[in-house]
């Protein structure tokens, strides 16, 4: 089994920044992407940011351009998410996901696109 370990969460004022980790461990898997999606309480799981593994390209949902930076580290398989200027409605818990299978560019969207998740990390925003 695959397991992921989101970390970097937490209370921050608006206008703030976090930067959030994901690391993932387990059993020999291939990765051919990472995303970070969000779910605020009595909302669906939204797409924030996604990374291809093998090119970096990188693709955002419209609440977080301009604002959010997805990253990698290679070296410890390790994704990123840097969030500038949040805001109140940034407020969620944030999920973790990973591609294990090769699957078509538009599915990093989707949350039915990932293979694994993690058990997400809270980010508040107060105003």
């Amino acid at each position: 089994q695959v397991q992921l370990v989101e970390s970097g969460g937490g209370l921050v004022q608006a206008g703030g920044s976090l930067r959030l980790s994901c690391v993932p461990s387990g059993r020999t898997f291939s990765t051919y992407g990472m995303g970070w999606f969000r779910q605020a309480p009595g909302k669906e799981r939204e797409f924030v940011a996604a990374i291809k593994w093998n090119d970096d390209t990188t693709y955002y949902g419209d609440s977080g351009k301009g604002r959010f930076t997805i990253s990698r580290d290679n070296a410890n398989n390790t994704v990123y998410l840097q969030m500038n200027n949040l805001k109140p409605e940034d407020t969620a818990v944030y999920y973790c996901g990973l591609r294990a299978r090769p699957k078509y560019n538009g599915s990093y969207y989707r949350a039915g696109g990932y293979d694994y998740w993690g058990q997400g990390t809270q980010v508040t925003v107060s105003s």
